[in-house]
């Protein structure tokens, strides 16, 4: 069954009109009888969004029970057994809850592309997979759902829907996208002019780069060589000289009269060129390419000119750089060897620049190597007829002359043919010759018989040794040659081991290289043996990728190199000579050595995370060896008394070994879990179900069990719901406000809450929710703050008898396991200020998981009403880290 399309509306932003935009054409495609379902859609509270889905079938969710809170999905097998035309899919990079089909919703979509079922669906750009970094640069979010561009690329048509910052900012306002309560906090913080201009751009131009690739695709099946000015694209030709600076800043220049552009330094490694390069020049003008925002590209050539013009035009470049030739020689001048002159000759319908600078003109020839091509060859033919011609000529000329003479003459010109144009040219130039002066100079002349047995074995010798001199240049030229290209090989594969170890990862940036150095539209990497995603072929899996993805199996394509027994090397463009073969080989073992680097740091990985939580395990076991022996012992005491037979209590002493092994048990359950949960953060399996919470809901059960009097809460009466757990929450502030009560003792407890409900910092860039629990004790030195977070510390080494020292570390974990911040100020006027931010909600439940790890992991303890001790100095607090 053939693929069915995909259209994806994209965004810049939440509540740019992307669900609203799709649902419109979705009434639009039903106007026009087509069959078109709902399979998922939000409308975020928005009542014109809401309204568009009246009139539309629409597929009822599935419900998804996750730790005792039911999720709404996209029933996947309901709008399959529909099996409609269109299905309408909202939210593309949507992370599905545990327990789904598929871990993400582009996956859903994958499997209804593949049963015929046509979908649009919607995705902002900040979900993008490439551009997280650059998004979190912008508006300090990071993003949590993402996409892969590949997925997204592969859509049939991507709508851009736009609107201006100003515009989304009055939408913003008129209480179109949020609530009323959050409207401030979003304009102030993640909706700020110059956050929506930057995501508005970024938009722009990742859509932009997607039609630049959809035209370079199309004129590479059409065969287009021509290049056509859609978007002005600077290349600049690189010699690797120290004019090269002055080529790439001209190039900047000119690049900024333009709205717009990109800058493309390339530079070419030529056969007979690589002695005058300068790496460490190259490596500045690298630098200096990438700080003026252009990329750097090196390629093989043996004719820099055409390489350069082959380049320029394979990125559909509209101006070329170059600079005036450094040969001086007039020959030079006037033959028009140079490059610059030739690229200005075969540039067409390309721009081409000459730019002056200090050397031009002042540098010497440089020694070539010696290389037979076509015309060299072509011309020694002709010297081989007509040379030997005029060289009879002159001895015609001469009013007498001999034998020896003739031939030695004849043997200089077969010699000058040897030099110029090699081994064939030779032999026919030194035949030619021998019947020349046999006709002409040996007796019996006039004819080409001959009568002295001597003059016989002369000719044999003039030929002989035309040969031989014919034989040892070509030799040397293919020898020359052939050391040349290995040099230029080797230098190549240099640049490509630097350039890929100062990528993130070494086996997409040689992918990258690959693509420069081979002139490829598309490099690919293959496994063998699983299954992979979609764009693996057969039982290949698809490792890494450079370009365009290869449409062929690894074991059918042109260009496929074998790795080992189960990788293989794809490159897709055009077919590569035998004479890149070699390079191709050395390419595909630096490949291999670097999926060996990447194995062998994921397993070192694993080991040190192994490493880690049995360190951290040790350090608990020999941390409780102690603190558990405490309460155990005042139980057992307790009870022990209580069973003596020959003993009487009175009732209020047995009311007060009935309160020790109460509170023994609390001290013992407190400890017991806050170990539990630092054993569970180290390890990475934390999983926090964040909802709707309000603080006024987790507090009084955080406060359970202090002293009365302690603790005075203040919180404005209108702070809005943050995204959290309750049991995480409940434990954080309760572990908190235990430890200040702890180190604080001759100070109330005082828990505040931001005006408005707001931080006045934003997190992530996102607006959020802000606590602070406020003491007026003894404080925490400046250079303590990140150390008290830290497991088994405690304020001045206090004995152990108070606690371990965890309970800062598991508040801080919890907190940033819901997505929050957990820091520590100094409060005015002496004492510590606790301040937990989180964000605010988005009216949304949903699971965020640190790691994959199964339900029954889960610990009750998370939502363990926490029952501090109110009366013993020898309490396990549970927040001894000060």
């Amino acid at each position: 069954m053939a693929r069915a399309t995909l259209r994806i509306f994209l965004g810049a932003a939440p509540g740019v009109g992307k669900t609203y935009a799709m649902l419109a054409e979705a009434h639009r495609l039903r106007g026009r009888g087509e069959d078109v379902v709902v399979a998922f859609a939000m409308d975020h509270g928005r009542s014109d969004t809401r309204a568009l889905m009246d009139g539309l079938e629409v597929i009822p969710p599935h419900s998804i029970a996750y730790r005792d809170t039911a999720f709404e999905e996209m029933d996947l097998d309901a709008v399959l057994a529909r099996k409609p035309r269109i299905a309408v899919v909202d939210e593309y990079a949507h992370s599905n809850i545990p327990g789904s089909r598929n871990p993400k919703r582009w996956q859903d979509v994958e499997e209804l592309l593949n049963a015929g079922i046509n979908v649009l669906s919607t995705v902002n750009v900040q979900h993008l997979a490439s551009l997280g970094d650059v998004v979190s640069a912008i508006t300090d979010v990071r993003q949590a759902e993402t996409v892969p561009d590949d997925v997204v690329r592969r859509a049939d048509q991507i709508h851009l829907v736009d609107i201006s910052p100003e515009l989304l900012r009055q939408r913003l306002g008129d209480g179109k996208i949020y609530s009323a309560d959050k409207i401030d906090a979003a304009l102030s913080n993640y909706f700020r002019m110059g956050n929506l201009t930057a995501l508005r751009e970024l938009a722009l131009l990742w859509l932009a780069d997607r039609v630049d690739e959809g035209l370079a695709k199309y004129r590479s099946e059409q065969g287009i060589e021509a290049s056509w000015p859609a978007r002005e694209r600077i290349v600049i030709g690189l010699t690797g000289g120290p004019e090269g600076e002055v080529l790439v800043r001209r190039a900047a220049r000119i690049l900024k009269r333009v709205n717009g552009g990109d800058l493309l330094a390339v530079h070419v490694r030529a056969a007979d060129g690589v002695a005058s390069e300068s790496p460490q020049a190259l490596e500045a003008q690298r630098l200096l390419v990438r700080d003026l925002g252009g990329s750097y590209h090196t390629v093989a050539g043996e004719d820099p000119a055409r390489a350069l013009l082959d380049f320029a035009r394979s990125v559909n470049a509209t101006q070329i750089v170059v600079g005036i030739s450094r040969r001086r020689s007039l020959v030079a001048r006037l033959t028009g060897r140079g490059i610059g002159n030739r690229v200005v000759r075969d540039s067409g319908d390309i721009d081409v620049h000459m730019v002056s600078h200090p050397l031009g003109g002042r540098g010497v020839d440089r020694p070539r190597q010696r290389d037979l091509g076509r015309t060299r060859v072509i011309v020694g033919f002709a010297m081989a007829v007509v040379l030997p011609v005029l060289l009879q000529l002159m001895l015609a000329a001469s009013p007498s002359h001999n034998i020896a003479t003739a031939v030695l003459l004849q043997l200089t010109g077969s010699v000058a043919v040897a030099l110029v144009g090699g081994l064939w040219p030779a032999l026919l130039g030194a035949l030619w010759s021998s019947l020349l002066v046999n006709f002409f100079s040996i007796p019996p002349v006039g004819t080409l018989t001959i009568s002295d047995p001597e003059n016989i074995l002369a000719l044999l010798v003039f030929v002989g040794v035309s040969a031989a001199v014919a034989a040892v240049v070509d030799v040397s030229a293919r020898r020359s040659k052939e050391a040349a290209r290995a040099r230029a090989e080797a230098t190549t594969l240099g640049d490509l081991t630097r350039g890929a170890s100062s990528a993130e990862d070494t086996v997409d940036g040689l992918l990258k290289q690959a693509l420069d150095v081979f002139q490829m539209r598309g490099a690919a990497l293959f496994k063998a043996g699983v299954a992979g995603p979609a764009g693996a072929a057969g039982g290949w899996r698809l490792v890494a990728k450079a370009g365009e993805a290869a449409s062929l199996p690894p074991d059918s394509g042109e260009n496929t190199e074998q790795i080992d027994a189960g990788t293989r090397l794809v490159l897709s463009g055009r077919i590569l000579p035998a004479s890149d073969r070699r390079l191709l080989s050395a390419f595909g073992a630096h490949l291999s050595a670097q999926l060996e680097r990447r194995q062998l740091a994921a397993s070192r990985r694993e080991v040190m995370r192994l490493a880690e939580s049995n360190t951290m395990r040790t350090s608990i076991l020999r941390a409780v060896s102690h603190d558990l022996r405490t309460p155990l012992a005042g139980i057992k005491l307790a009870v022990g008394g209580l069973r003596q037979s020959n003993v009487h209590y009175t009732p209020e002493e047995e009311q007060e070994l009935l309160a020790t092994i109460e509170e023994c048990s609390d001290r013992l359950d407190v400890l017991v879990g806050n170990l539990l949960d630092m054993s569970r953060i180290t390890s990475d399996s934390v999983n926090a179900l964040i909802r709707p919470v309000r603080w006024y809901e987790v507090i009084p059960s955080a406060l359970h069990g202090f002293p009365q009097g302690r603790v005075r809460v203040d919180l404005p009466g209108n702070m809005p719901e943050i995204e959290a757990d309750a049991g995480m929450l409940e434990r954080v502030i309760a572990n908190i406000v235990e430890n200040a009560i702890k180190y604080a003792p001759d100070s109330d407890v005082v828990l505040v809450g931001a005006a408005g409900g707001f931080s006045s910092s934003t997190l992530d860039g996102m607006p959020s929710g802000e606590l602070r629990i406020i003491d007026h004790g003894q404080g925490v030195p400046a250079e303590s703050v990140v150390r008290m977070f830290q497991p088994f510390q405690r304020l001045n080494d206090v004995p152990s008898t108070t606690g371990v020292g965890l309970g800062l570390a598991v508040a801080k974990g919890f907190t940033e396991a819901m997505g929050g911040t957990l820091t520590a100020e100094e409060t005015p006027g002496g004492g510590l200020t606790m301040v937990i931010r989180l964000p605010l909600s988005t009216g949304v439940a949903f699971p965020r998981e640190e790691a994959q790890a199964p339900l029954e992991a889960q610990s009750v303890l998370l939502h363990r009403r926490h029952m501090p001790p109110s009366g013993s100095s020898d309490s396990a607090a549970s927040g001894e880290a000060r």
